[in-house]
């Protein structure tokens, strides 16, 4: 089964298309539409992801579309749909851009591998183990954005001063905000886990399992590094990009090779 079957999820991905092009359009200084544009984007964009998200099951079966191509849609929408709440601060062109050209190759991708339907019957904590799983690769996803925008800030206040550091969130509370979203991410995906060891499919030896395991050790050590012994920066920003790869290669980098390799 392909989106093309589903109207709703393919019309509402195609006009998330549209708008996410409107918003990459060069505008002059001062003009509203580019990011009216982006709103309306992800607001079709989500459109897309929970109608895709749920169709698929045989005879109403409770259960969810998953693969790694949705996976990192919804991370992009999520990190996409914070920075339209953090508009008023991060409101550069070029940011704008670079997020509607990634938000519009996560639809394409998702379009092209819409992933497989997962039937929620296995266990009973099946959807919530695939729901905070994806809600932690979502909020892991928000942190590294922010964390770029700290290391960017930081490499502009060494080059040229504290006034070069404007046109932003000040740093420390941009550092603030990547750490909180790293602290949500966590406890989500702490809970993930814990919900998983429920799960008949889970392996100590499985590759996921053990990718994951390492992603949430080093994201541990971030945050007990942080509080103990004043991790700041670069130091910080460095763990977070290892930790969030870690866990990126558990399950997109797996079902990459499942889906797309492998072809299964």
């Amino acid at each position: 089964m392909t989106l093309s079957d589903e109207p709703l999820a393919l019309l509402a991905a195609l006009l998330a298309l549209g708008a996410y092009a409107l918003a990459l359009a060069p505008a002059a200084q001062g003009r509203r539409w580019p990011g009216w544009a982006l709103n309306a984007g992800w607001a079709l964009h989500g459109l897309a992801l929970v109608t895709a998200a749920l169709s698929g099951g045989d005879g109403g079966a409770a259960g969810l579309r998953l693969g790694f191509a949705p996976v990192l849609s919804f991370t992009v929408w999520l990190v996409v749909g914070v920075y339209g709440l953090e508009a008023r601060w991060l409101a550069q062109p070029t940011l704008r851009r670079g997020l509607a050209l990634g938000a519009a190759a996560a639809v394409t991708l998702a379009l092209l591998y819409p992933g497989e339907w997962h039937a929620g019957g296995l266990t009973r904590w099946s959807p919530l183990h695939w729901v905070l799983g994806m809600a932690s690769y979502g909020l892991f996803g928000v942190a590294v954005f922010h964390g770029l925008l700290l290391d960017a800030s930081e490499q502009r206040l060494r080059r040229a001063g504290p006034a070069a550091a404007g046109g932003g969130l000040p740093l420390l509370t941009l550092e603030r905000v990547t750490f909180r979203f790293v602290e949500g991410g966590f406890v989500v995906l702490t809970l993930a886990l814990a919900v998983g060891l429920a799960e008949p499919s889970w392996r100590w030896g499985d590759r996921k399992t053990v990718l994951s395991l390492l992603g949430w050790a080093v994201l541990a050590a971030l945050i007990v590094g942080r509080y103990w012994r004043g991790w700041r920066g670069r130091q910080a920003t460095r763990w977070l990009y290892a930790g969030t790869l870690l866990l990126l290669l558990a399950y997109v980098g797996s079902r990459f090779v499942t889906e797309v390799v492998l072809h299964r």
